[in-house]
């Protein structure tokens, strides 16, 4: 009980000094417990939208996605002929039952041919209005499309757009484009799940997506009174045989759940990751904090150890103040992550995902794993203050505050240091000169943890040479008060080397994935300009294959010298040595592929690849297969017949663009799989006549304007779209970093503050002798500065090691080029300076405002 006393007295007198702590534990178990409820609700959202949307028993055809999503080459939905309905309808079982097609593989823009898709990367649906989707959509204004020129849409997608009732609209399929006019708009009755949805009736979806009437995508069955789902999928399934896939509503919910999962899971690990970074961070910010009260009270503690405290009361007391730290932060935290998991669900909202607060999920485990997680954190985190707490004597009450570190520890914490360094930096060259990936990236994880590890313990050693760097180069233009701010970032080198430490981590993170994602671009960049030897790459960003009529359009520029066809299917292949490798991939191009780009051949010519009933396959492929020169394959094409393939060309499997395919013309895949079959181009390359390459650029976007659903880049376009792709992907892990930096920034702040109270009286003097209060907040300002550079060299010296190893190893799997990213380096070094500016502010203010008098007198 005296321990506790102690313990809650000690924590409310030093409430403002224990706060910053508690905000980074706070903030640390907030981004936990919101990235738990916001990935739960999703689940229970889509849990309910899957629940609401599937019938008792789905009928679809045999092509067709567990999810019932388009698979087919062709761009067009896996059908089924109307008859199956009727059987259905005949089945034991079945109360009632309606054939619907819908479609993803769609476009649909407005009259001034704008891409009506949401920008969230969210489908975009259009199918044939039906009595299922009547139960999770109202009609809220106008009525269902009745005929050819009519389309009903979602509010959502009408709101976001601006369309009202009689706005024209057009549907582009693989089919052609069909125009209509707005209906009815309809509003969701569940969460809508961030899709476009468009409605035409059961005749014009099938002549529109399809391209022929008399078909389904799939036959919804409803059960009759009494009979289980699983009966009537028996039922079903006996009545129509193996040739269809026949799903109950709980494995087709089951299936499209599966579909977003894997998406919320990469999220949800992908952002406790980065929480655990934050806490990794926040432990060295409780270490301080702790570290300096201790130090602090060491006269307390030495005069409580005379009267009579034990060693393991003193350690107690102080676990018990991490523990009131720790409770009271977890509790702040849990409830500020049901606010930022709120927070992140407008964000969804604003991106065309809306979530319901109504569904708004906060399972039992959330606020535990919190609170556990918070608590431990902090108290693991108040060990080693606590013990050297413990190991004050009685004598200490007879010392001045803050008593000079054991010498031995510094030695025993150098060796450590160096020794977990170099251990770091060795397996970072054995991943650098790994001859596999795979044995490359145990060994990168293994240097990346031990050489961070290295320099934390190794810092406050290497905070003394770096410091006094700094103020060489940095303060000593102030004088005397650059002096001092110099000296005082000296005096204790463990609480600069740790609250360095702190700002480091998230440093070292940043400036390994600028690395990493610079080289990308350089190496992606540098592989375009060397093989691609066309001028312009026509495409869909949202993965449409390329319809005919585009191809059509394309072909009819003037300015053109050549057009190339690129598509892609899937075959079983029979392998020489008597293997059958089931789905594999083959690319079919026009011969003039082997120019547009320059593949890199191990045996033979590509060009030869492209010759009557021939291929090539990859270095990897053939050695793995005893394929040779000449060697037969037999190719069985999905929706076509099975061919004899020569084996003409092995190419180089150390390449980027279009890495492990295998190629084969157009004309050979023809000549196995019929006409209304053959599946879709998936990339179309175009070559200007000689000088001709402006006017042929503008030619082709206009022959194109017809066709909103495909881009035409030129090579700088291309490299630009891919550098703007991995920027926007750094953008994000960069804000999720934020979090640890702000933790490291608090670190910062409450470093100086409790300096601040540590150094009273010294202040005080100094005041007296003529210390003007704008020289002292410039001292403590120029202090933080120090600390902050101190640490960003580190970070990003060992942050750039790091992306440099993991370049290194990637260069196996084709990224050749080393690229540092000196302007992103030096923004954040500067930046950094500003950071300890900011940290410095209230600190600093609140150092210029003690009176004089009052310092001089602190003990």
């Amino acid at each position: 009980m005296t321990v506790l006393k102690t313990s809650m007295r000690n924590f409310l007198a030093h409430k403002g000094r224990m706060a910053l702590s508690a905000i980074a534990v706070l903030l640390s178990v907030a981004f936990v417990c919101g990235t738990l409820v916001f990935t739960d609700t999703m689940s229970t959202t889509f849990d309910k939208l899957f629940a609401a949307t599937s019938s008792d028993v789905t009928v679809s055809a045999k092509g067709a996605s567990d999810s019932g999503e388009t698979t087919a080459d062709n761009g067009k939905p896996p059908v089924m002929p109307a008859s199956v309905l009727g059987e259905v309808r005949k089945t034991d079982g079945v109360k009632s039952a309606e054939g619907t097609v819908f479609s993803t593989s769609v476009t649909v823009v407005d009259a001034d041919k704008d891409n009506l898709s949401p920008s969230s990367g969210a489908p975009t649906i259009v199918g044939s209005w039906n009595a299922t989707d009547a139960r999770t959509m109202k009609i809220t204004s106008g009525a269902a499309p009745e005929g050819g020129d009519q389309i009903m849409v979602d509010a959502d997608t009408a709101d976001k757009h601006g369309l009202k009732l009689g706005d024209e609209i057009g549907v582009i399929s693989a089919v052609g484009t069909h125009k209509a006019k707005i209906s009815g708009i309809a509003d969701f009755t569940v969460t809508n799940p961030g899709a476009a949805i468009f409605y035409l009736d059961t005749k014009t979806a099938q002549q529109t997506l399809v391209g022929e009437t008399g078909v389904y995508t799939n036959v919804n069955v409803t059960a009759a009174a009494g009979v289980s789902d699983a009966q009537l999928k028996k039922n079903v399934t006996a009545e129509l045989g193996g040739d269809f896939q026949v799903k109950t509503a709980k494995e087709t919910a089951d299936a499209n759940q599966k579909d977003v999962e894997g998406f919320m899971n990469v999220m949800k690990y992908a952002m406790l990751g980065f929480a655990g970074i934050a806490f990794l961070v926040g432990i060295f910010l409780i270490i301080n904090t702790f570290s300096m009260l201790v130090a602090q009270r060491t006269r307390e503690i030495g005069l409580m150890r005379a009267i009579g405290s034990s060693r393991k009361q003193v350690n107690r007391s102080v676990l018990a103040e991490a523990l009131l730290l720790g409770v009271v932060g977890s509790l702040l935290g849990v409830g500020a992550g049901v606010g930022l998991a709120v927070g992140l669900m407008q964000i969804m909202g604003q991106m065309g995902m809306e979530l319901s607060t109504d569904d708004l999920t906060v399972a039992w485990t959330t606020p535990v794993v919190g609170l556990v997680l918070g608590v431990i954190v902090t108290v693991l985190a108040a060990y080693l203050p606590a013990r050297r707490a413990g190991k004050i004597s009685p004598m200490a009450a007879l010392r001045d505050v803050g008593a000079p570190a054991d010498a031995k520890a510094g030695w025993i914490r150098g060796i450590l240091g160096t020794v977990l360094t170099a251990g770091g930096a060795f397996a970072l060259y054995l991943a650098a000169a790994a001859d596999k990936a795979t044995d490359g990236s145990l060994w990168l994880g293994i240097g990346v943890v031990l050489s961070l590890i290295g320099f934390v313990v190794i810092g406050p050693l290497l905070a003394g040479a770096v410091v006094r760097v700094l103020g060489a180069v940095l303060l000593r233009m102030f004088g005397p008060v650059g002096r001092m701010a110099e000296r005082n970032a000296l005096r204790n080198p463990r609480r600069t080397g740790a609250t360095g430490a702190a700002l480091m981590i998230g440093l070292a993170l940043v400036a390994c994935l600028s690395v990493v994602g610079s080289s990308m671009v350089a190496s992606a960049t540098d592989q375009l300009d060397k093989t691609v030897g066309t001028d312009f790459i026509i495409q869909s960003d949202s993965g449409q294959l390329i319809t005919p009529q585009a191809v059509k359009a394309v072909k009819s520029t003037p300015e053109l010298e050549r057009v190339t066809e690129y598509k892609w299917t899937k075959a079983d292949f029979t392998t020489p040595d008597g293997k059958t490798l089931k789905d594999t991939a083959i690319t079919a191009a026009d011969p003039s592929y082997a120019t547009d780009l320059r593949t890199e051949t191990v045996a033979g010519k590509l060009p030869d690849a492209y010759r009557p009933d021939s291929m090539s396959v990859h270095e990897k492929f053939a050695k793995d297969h005893g394929i040779t020169l000449g060697s037969k394959i037999k190719v069985a094409f999905k929706d076509g017949s099975a061919a004899d393939l020569t084996v003409r060309a092995i190419t180089s499997s150390d390449v980027v663009i279009d890495a492990g395919a295998m190629y084969t013309s157009i004309t050979t895949m023809a000549k196995y799989v019929p006409a209304d079959r053959m599946p879709l181009d998936t990339l179309v390359f175009a070559s200007a006549k000689e000088g001709q390459q402006d006017a042929a650029y503008t030619s082709l976007k206009s022959a194109l304007h017809d066709y909103p659903q495909y881009t035409v880049r030129d090579q700088t376009d291309y490299k630009d779209a891919l550098k703007d792709q991995i920027g926007q992907l750094l953008n994000m892990i960069y804000g999720l970093l934020a979090l640890a930096i702000i933790v490291a920034i608090l670190g910062v702040v409450n470093t100086l503050a409790l300096s601040v109270v540590e150094r009273t009286r010294e202040i005080g003097l100094m005041r007296a002798i003529g210390l003007s209060r704008r020289q002292l907040r410039r001292m403590i300002r120029m202090e933080s500065v120090v600390i902050a550079l101190f640490g960003a060299l580190l970070g990003l010296g060992l942050g750039m090691g790091w992306g440099a190893t993991a370049q290194q190893l990637l260069e196996l799997e084709g990224l050749m080029v080393l690229d540092i990213p000196w302007p992103t380096i030096i923004g954040v070094f500067i930046g950094s300076a500003f950071v300890g500016l900011f940290a410095a502010l209230i600190p600093a203010f609140r150092a210029g405002r003690m009176n004089v008098l009052n310092a001089i007198a602190t003990e």
